[in-house]
C-alpha cells in the first residue's frame, strides 16, 4: 500500500530565497516587542501583582461595566481594573492588595459579594498577597532564565559552532515574539503563561533540532553543494514530518481553545500562536541563519554522494 506524501519526495522549493523578507519582518516584530514592552508593559496577572480579582457573569446576561466600576470604585479599596471577558455577561473586578493582611483582602470579598451577589454570579475569586506574588515573580523569573540558558548549553554542544548559533538565535527569536503575543494581545501573564513559554521553547528546540540534524548529515553526504541548495534540500527532505506534527499539534490546540473552557483558554491561544512561529522559524529563521555566519563542514572523511531519504 503506497503512503500518502503531504510534502513531494522531488520537491526542490527555494526556501532560502524567502529570507529577504523573513529576516525584515521578524526583525519589526522583535523591535515592536521590545518597544511595547518597555512603553506598554506586560498584563500581569494576580499571581505577580497581588491582590484580588473576581470573575462575575450577569444574571440578566448583560453587564454594567459602567456602573460596576463606580460602585466598585466608591468602596474605598483603591482603584479598580473592571473588563468585559468571555461570553455576553462576563466581566472581571481586579483590586489591589489592600493594607492589614488577609482579613483586609477578605473585607474586600464581602464587600463585593453584598454589593453585587443580587445581580452577578460569582464564578471565580482569587487572592494573593503581597509577599506570596512577590516570591512567585522570583521563582518565575528564575525559572524562565535557568530553563533558557540550560535549552541554549544544549544546542551548543548539540551542534556544531554554525549549526549552534543558528539554533539559539531561533529559539530566542521565538521567545521574544512570544512574549510580544501577550504585550499585544494583552493576555493576562501569571504562572500558567510561564509554563507557556517554556513549553513553546521545547516545541522550537525539537523542530530545529530536526532540520539541524538532517542539514548535518547532508553535509557529510555533499561536501561541495553550495550553502543555500544544502540548507534547501535538507528543509525539503524533512518538510513531511514538519508539516505533520505542526498539523497535528495545532488541531489539538484549536481544540482546546474552542472547547477546553476559559481556564486553559488564553494557555491554548499562545501554545497555537507558539506552534506557528516555531515551524516558521525553524525554516526561514534558523536555517537561513547559517548563510550569514558562513556555514562549513567539519567532517574529513569524504562519503559518497547519494539519494537522501526523507525524514521519518
Amino acid at each position: 500500500m503506497r503512503l500518502i506524501r503531504i510534502w513531494p519526495e522531488s520537491a526542490h522549493f527555494d526556501f532560502m530565497r524567502l529570507r529577504r523578507f523573513s529576516f525584515p519582518l521578524s526583525a519589526t516584530l522583535s523591535l515592536l516587542t521590545v518597544v511595547l514592552l518597555f512603553t506598554v508593559g506586560l498584563n500581569f496577572g494576580i499571581d505577580f501583582r497581588g491582590g484580588t480579582l473576581m470573575e462575575l457573569q450577569a444574571k440578566s446576561g448583560r453587564a454594567e461595566v459602567a456602573k460596576l466600576r463606580q460602585t466598585a470604585e466608591g468602596f474605598g479599596f483603591g482603584e479598580v481594573e473592571v473588563q468585559e471577558f468571555g461570553t455576553a455577561g462576563g466581566v472581571s473586578l481586579r483590586f489591589p492588595i489592600q493594607a492589614g493582611g488577609e482579613a483586609a483582602q477578605s473585607a474586600v470579598v464581602q464587600k463585593a459579594r453584598d454589593t453585587f451577589g443580587n445581580e452577578y454570579e460569582f464564578r471565580r475569586v482569587e487572592t494573593v498577597g503581597p509577599r506570596v506574588s512577590g516570591e512567585l515573580v522570583q521563582s518565575g523569573t528564575i525559572g524562565v532564565i535557568l530553563s533558557v540558558i540550560a535549552v541554549l548549553f544544549y544546542l551548543w554542544f548539540r551542534f556544531e559552532r554554525e549549526l549552534a548559533i543558528g539554533a539559539i538565535v531561533g529559539t530566542l527569536h521565538d521567545i521574544v515574539l512570544t512574549v510580544g503575543f501577550f504585550v499585544i494581545t494583552r493576555h493576562e501573564f501569571n504562572m500558567t503563561s510561564i509554563a507557556a513559554i517554556l513549553t513553546i521553547v521545547g516545541y522550537s528546540l525539537n523542530e530545529t533540532v530536526v532540520v539541524f540534524d538532517r542539514t548535518r548529515e547532508l553535509m557529510r553526504r555533499y561536501k561541495t553543494m553550495p550553502v543555500e541548495e544544502l540548507l534547501n534540500l535538507s528543509i525539503n527532505t524533512t518538510m513531511s514530518r514538519t508539516v505533520m506534527t505542526a498539523t497535528t499539534t495545532a488541531l489539538s490546540l484549536l481544540a482546546l481553545v474552542i472547547f477546553g473552557g476559559r481556564a486553559i483558554e488564553g494557555f491554548a491561544q499562545v501554545m497555537l500562536y507558539g506552534v506557528v512561529v516555531c515551524t516558521y522559524s525553524a525554516i526561514f529563521i534558523s536555517s537561513p541563519m547559517l548563510i550569514y555566519i558562513g556555514l562549513r563542514s567539519t567532517e574529513t572523511a569524504k562519503a559518497p554522494e547519494g539519494k537522501v531519504a526523507p525524514a521519518e
